[in-house]
């Protein structure tokens, strides 16, 4: 593990056009300084002042990398003309099977569509267009939507679907039909008591007339009694 500093960047020169950068750090076990600048012609950094590089040379292999540069320098005599040979027909084998038929499409192509920019061009911009003038129709009749039934203006709505439309026809055509049952029973049962009630009010009616008319008989009998007894007063 190495240790981290904060450090002061400055450019301090070039090289040809690559900046060379300094690097000023304070020393975490002492008050000195040190510095630090970028070698872009050997691709290295230099210690400038306040400090010793230490060189310690590792395989990168050994201590879980990979190689980046591969320093050492293949022997001549080593390299095989018959697998060199081999190589070199395989890759002209494929140049010509694969990557030549390629490059003659891909040119087919280009020429193709830049044969006549201006047409091209305009049937784009035609297709944009009415693309364009869809999507306002869209928009405009979702706001509608949205206005009419009070919806949030952030509230994206799904587009029109026949599947969709038919699935909401046949929900409301159901729940209709049940609210509609649910009514009619609800409308049956008052029905029923205001008929028992009816008979019962008209049961009482014809008991109270009955005992009017007995009540006015006796008292035609009374007065028919009185008015006899009268009579007979007189011829006494």
């Amino acid at each position: 593990m190495g240790v981290r500093y904060n450090a002061e960047k400055r450019k301090v020169g070039m090289y040809y056009s690559t900046p060379i950068y300094a690097f000023r750090c304070k020393c975490h076990l002492c008050d000195g300084w040190f510095e630090i600048r970028t070698d872009p012609k050997n691709t290295r950094y230099v210690v400038e002042y306040g400090a010793r590089q230490q060189e310690i040379d590792w395989d990168p292999e050994e201590n879980g990398g990979f190689r980046v540069h591969d320093t050492t320098q293949p022997d001549p005599g080593s390299v095989d003309p018959l697998a060199a040979l081999e190589k070199t027909s395989e890759a002209l084998k494929r140049l010509d099977q694969i990557e030549r038929p390629r490059i003659e499409s891909l040119q087919m192509v280009s020429d193709h569509y830049n044969n006549d920019p201006y047409t091209l061009s305009s049937r784009a911009r035609r297709k944009f267009r009415e693309e364009k003038r869809i999507e306002k129709a869209i928009k405009a009749k979702d706001d509608e939507v949205k206005r009419r039934y009070g919806l949030p203006e952030n509230l994206s709505l799904l587009p029109e679907d026949g599947q969709f439309q038919e699935d909401a026809r046949e929900k409301f055509r159901t729940a209709r039909e049940k609210l509609t049952l649910e009514s009619g029973s609800r409308n049956i049962r008052p029905a029923s008591l205001s008929a028992k009630a009816a008979l019962t009010a008209s049961l009482v009616r014809n008991s109270s007339l009955r005992s009017n008319n007995n009540n006015h008989g006796n008292s035609r009998t009374v007065r028919a009694n009185s008015s006899s007894l009268g009579v007979s007063i007189r011829k006494l």
